[in-house]
């Protein structure tokens, strides 16, 4: 048991869930298709494509391949080996008396057996070692569907967050704008002087040079999205620019128990397996140091003429057991056993570490869901008041009630805002995303 190993136990319940008994819990076939949950078309299309056709997911397809071949190769070694030979001989024969030149041709065929008998089960343990090999595979198999939903999820959402910001910089410009005209005509008018008038065109500045950097994120998430779906960069570019709002937040629900959790994700499994497949391992390694049996047998025919191999003149057998054990072998068993021993540990403390990385990122994801969307209560109310406060500053401003410095700083207060609003609303569905990975969500078991 790498629990027991790792001398590690799930705690009863999470720390920072705050559901009530109503809230509902996914079921297992919504965990395992939780971007659905967003009620986004596109999004679904793209994890769907995705889970097809990405080079990450066809590897770790090859790799389950490979160790079935591997898991082949032990399980041979608990089988005999039959080989077959078939031979021809033409001999010569001069007798310097006589001058005389005799000749003899002979033909054989034969089969001939071997096979260890797993007496104590060394081989038996390497297989059971081979299956664990096996199955861990599959379960990274399953854990990079996990990895996969959760990367084209979040790249999705950084797509129009980043558009939503581009667009508040694009309407915060039309403002700036005007406000920056209109100091310049005071100026020229005289009832302004060039201070606020350079002061409205440094602001409009800066607002306008947010507008690259965000344009790169955009094309850079569009180039993401086309590689994790296995395609060149740009061929989704018509697609994706009709993803130009943010997904809806999924309702509230409650996170399965930590156990059910730990249970639920592949990469803990996959753990396990590890730990599992090294304990078979050390035990290989310790029975090396006892008895091995070989039987080993052929039996073949003779015959003058190659026709004649189906009626031989003469047929031959043997069979032959043997008994081997390890007397000296400077250290050699005793060494491996130690190596195997220490992976074994290994293996028990990476399934520890994998168990706690787990019960960490539910307990962040929780919290993280919790207070971003906090956030955004306030940031909410804080851009209502922040939208009244632009809207009286332009009013007072043209009516010459104030100078241009609290108008610029109501539009800097405004943009800033909206910008962190944008930003939390992203942040909260990235914090659903982590949440739905951590519960192991986004993957299907292979078909039987």
């Amino acid at each position: 048991d790498p629990a027991a190993a790792a001398d590690i136990s799930p705690p009863a319940t999470w720390r920072n869930a705050k559901e009530t008994a109503d809230t509902p819990t996914l079921s297992s076939a919504q965990l395992a298709t939780w971007w659905r949950q967003f009620n986004d078309p596109m999004l679904d299309q793209l994890i769907d494509t995705a889970l097809q056709n990405s080079p990450d997911i066809q590897t770790a397809l090859s790799r389950i391949a490979e160790s079935r071949a591997r898991r082949g190769v032990e399980k041979a070694s608990l089988l005999p080996t039959l080989s077959g030979n078939v031979s021809a001989k033409e001999s010569y024969n001069r007798n310097h008396n006589t001058h005389t030149t005799t000749s003899g041709d002979s033909y054989a065929a034969g089969l001939d057996a071997s096979w260890e008998i797993d007496l104590f089960g060394k081989n038996r343990a390497s297989l059971a070692a081979a299956d664990a090999d096996l199955r861990e595979t599959e379960e990274d198999f399953y854990y990079s569907q996990v990895s996969l939903a959760a990367e084209i999820a979040t790249a999705y959402i950084t797509l129009p967050s980043s558009e939503a910001q581009l667009a508040v910089i694009e309407r915060t410009l039309v403002t700036r704008s005007e406000t920056t005209q209109l100091a310049l005509w005071k100026e020229e008018a005289g009832t302004g002087d060039s201070l606020d008038a350079q002061q409205a065109v440094s602001t409009l500045e800066q607002a306008r040079a947010a507008i690259p950097a965000l344009q790169k994120t955009i094309v850079q998430t569009r180039n993401q999205l086309c590689v994790l779906l296995g395609q060149n960069p740009g061929s989704l570019d018509d697609l994706l620019k009709s993803a130009q709002e943010l997904p809806a937040a999924p309702a509230r629900f409650a996170a399965a128990l930590p156990a059910e959790t730990l249970r639920q994700r592949p990469d803990i499994r996959a753990a396990e397996q590890s730990f599992f497949a090294a304990f078979q391992r050390t035990k290989a390694a310790e029975l090396e140091r006892l008895p091995t049996l070989n039987l080993s047998g052929s039996i073949g025919v003779e015959a003058l003429r190659a026709g004649d191999l189906f009626s031989p003149d003469a047929t031959v057998g043997s069979l032959l057991a043997g008994l081997t054990a390890p007397i000296f072998q400077g250290g050699r068993i005793d060494q491996n056993i130690a190596i195997q021993t220490e992976q074994q540990k290994q293996a028990a403390l990476s399934y520890k570490s994998t168990v706690l990385t787990a019960l960490s990122e539910v307990e962040d994801a929780l919290i993280a869901v919790q207070k971003t969307a906090d956030r955004i209560a306030a940031l909410e109310k804080a851009a209502a008041a922040a939208r009244e406060a632009d809207r009286l500053a332009a009013i007072r401003y043209e009516a010459g009630d104030i100078d241009i410095s609290s108008v610029l700083d109501t539009q800097r207060t405004l943009l800033g805002l909206e910008e962190q609003l944008v930003a939390a609303r992203a942040e909260l569905l990235s914090a659903y995303v982590q949440l739905y990975k951590s519960l192991g969500g986004g993957w299907t078991p292979l078909a039987a």
